[in-house]
């Protein structure tokens, strides 16, 4: 997508063949920074920090990660401990055990001279699979914009999302955005509503940003304000990410979704779920009992930060000191409330028969 006015992703080889560089978001939307991960410890703080979010782009960060361990050293026990250190940096999001599952058992076999450049090659093959799936979820869900925009007469469809699920969050389109983004390329009168998303602000500081420089129209809302809109008439779809989808089609993304799928069912307004293949979760049914939750910081929930009138970046406490925090990062949305699942294979029913009929790889690859 684009900044300036130029093509960027998320992540990206240098030209020196081996270093990564990713875009620091924990700096964004004030300072536009880039990052060199130079070997694996760098790339396991980089998804730890949070200066890579989002599902997709956590899954391709581990599998350069990988490659950078082996080219420090190829041997089994550091492909082992390459593999437990980024593994243990993020529970809830399925895309890091995927991706490194995937290079594990790709370099296992090989003998130790391939696998910094079968690492190197197949880190690639994830990026770039990451954007077609992206390309396609942006495909099918661009027919449901369509579909709104033909009654509404020319008038804007309005879409609210959660968090980020932009090319920000993936390698490039993003997930729920793909669809807006291909949208508002074609010249549909599309505008977003986007959700600040506290406590950490993504879709303020992220999803806002890269709207507004690649030109769609939105508004950033305070979190608890889409039930207003929705009853209102003022939201036309909703569509989120998700950071694992469950085989019965539980949705686990950023806190916040479920209640908006509440709004959005007690309203009658469709609840989309933009779902990249590898968020399955096969060997999950129930996604309120079995997902992970993790319980991040309280910092993110005390603190704040933005920039001064004069220009300074601070950070300030809005919290008073010794009041407690709880600090839940997702929550999980039950597949009742879910429309429908905007894949690269097209737009599902939020169940088990319409997930293992789309993806029956996925189905053996849980087994395995």
């Amino acid at each position: 997508m684009k900044v300036e006015g130029k093509h960027v992703r998320s992540i990206w080889l240098e030209p020196d063949g081996w270093s990564v560089s990713a875009i620091d978001q924990r700096r964004l939307p004030h300072d536009f920074v880039v990052a060199r991960l130079t070997d694996c410890d760098a790339a396991a703080g980089a998804i730890r920090s949070m200066l890579v979010r989002g599902a997709p782009l956590i899954g391709a960060t581990a599998a350069y990660g990988m490659a950078l361990a082996m080219r420090a050293d190829a041997s089994d026990a550091a492909l082992d401990q390459a593999y437990k250190l980024l593994i243990a940096t993020r529970p809830t999001a399925i895309n890091l055990r995927w991706a490194l599952d995937e290079m594990r058992s790709l370099l296992r076999p090989l003998p130790p001279p391939q696998r910094t450049s079968a690492a190197y090659a197949r880190a690639a093959k994830i990026a770039e699979e990451d954007i077609a799936i992206n390309q396609g979820i942006g495909r099918h869900g661009l027919a449901l914009i369509e579909a709104i925009a033909a009654t509404k007469k020319g008038e804007r469809v309005n879409v609210l999302t959660h968090c980020n699920a932009g090319w920000l969050a993936t390698v490039d389109w993003g997930t729920a955005t793909a669809p807006i983004y291909l949208a508002h390329d074609r010249g549909v009168a599309v505008h977003v509503w986007v959700d600040e998303t506290r406590p950490r602000n993504q879709g303020a500081s992220l999803t806002a940003w890269e709207l507004g420089h690649h030109g769609v129209p939105h508004t950033v809302i305070p979190d608890n304000t889409g039930g207003h809109l929705m009853q209102h008439g003022m939201v036309d779809l909703v569509i989120v990410g998700t950071d694992r989808v469950t085989a019965r089609g539980d949705v686990c993304n950023k806190i916040g979704t479920y209640l908006k799928a509440l709004a959005a069912h007690d309203n009658g307004v469709p609840f989309y779920v933009a779902l990249p293949s590898p968020t399955i979760d096969f060997s999950v049914d129930d996604g309120i009992t079995e997902i992970p939750i993790e319980q991040r910081g309280a910092e993110e929930v005390t603190h704040m930060t933005g920039r001064t009138a004069d220009g300074r970046i601070e950070t300030v406490r809005i919290v008073p000191d010794g009041s407690p925090v709880a600090n839940y990062g997702f929550d999980v949305t039950p597949a009742r409330l879910v429309t429908g699942l905007i894949t690269e294979r097209g737009v599902l029913r939020a169940d088990r028969a319409a997930l293992a009929a789309a993806f029956p790889e996925r189905i053996a690859a849980a087994a395995e």
